[in-house]
């Protein structure tokens, strides 16, 4: 059961970060706006796009899972601080707890392994 958890934790963390990247994909100029209204440039948006499917892909299938893991929990934290500090505004607040849970889950994926179901389980194997 073991093994099958570690695999269903690491696509339950890559999925959000897969169908974030995509949306932004299918509403690139609203976000773009969203972005720069934020303060952040809108020129930045490929960048995050690539981070959010890549980073995605590579948890769900365990590649570099834990280098992944730490740079997405990062990635994660300061879009939180970014685009969810209004705490006065309970659904950003809601939002930004939202960022802190996936962080978490992505620390845990960094300090334990991805699990013998993923590239690096394989590439571990003798």
């Amino acid at each position: 059961m073991g093994k099958i958890s570690q695999f269903m934790a690491r696509v339950f963390l890559g999925q959000i970060f897969l169908l974030s990247g995509f949306f932004k994909m299918v509403g690139y100029e609203a976000i773009q706006g969203y972005m720069e209204a934020m303060g952040v440039p809108g020129m930045l948006l490929p960048l995050v796009i690539a981070i959010e499917i890549g980073g995605g892909v590579a948890i769900v299938v365990g590649w570099h899972a834990r280098l992944t893991a730490i740079a997405l929990a990062v990635f994660t934290v300061v879009a939180g601080v970014i685009f969810h500090s209004n705490f006065a505004d309970q659904m950003q607040m809601i939002m930004f707890m939202k960022n802190i849970a996936i962080t978490g889950g992505l620390m845990l994926l960094a300090v334990h392994s991805p699990g013998n179901y993923s590239l690096d389980g394989f590439r571990s194997q003798p």
